[in-house]
């Protein structure tokens, strides 16, 4: 399953959901605060958690696919994931 931590306005965020749209690969949205520099607003504090506990970084977007255990944070690293492993 891929796990995809963003925000709905945040451009980084909107290039990695477009790959994934393009690639047609199914995956969770999750939105734990809004786009900016580090410590932006936090919208779920759960969800927040999460991505912090998961990720050495609190950025977005950053993604988790579970079936192959790997983590991976800026966009552009996680479009060429996506096209390496699911195009």
């Amino acid at each position: 399953m891929l796990e995809l931590y963003q925000a709905e306005s945040c451009p980084h965020s909107g290039d990695v959901r477009q790959t994934l749209t393009d690639i047609g690969v199914s995956y969770v949205i999750h939105n734990p605060r809004r786009p900016g520099s580090e410590g932006g607003d936090v919208l779920n504090e759960q969800t927040h958690q999460m991505m912090t506990k998961l990720s050495s970084e609190d950025s977005i977007p950053f993604l988790v696919d579970t079936d192959r255990e790997e983590t991976l944070a800026e966009s552009e690293a996680i479009v060429d994931y996506l096209e390496s492993h699911y195009a």
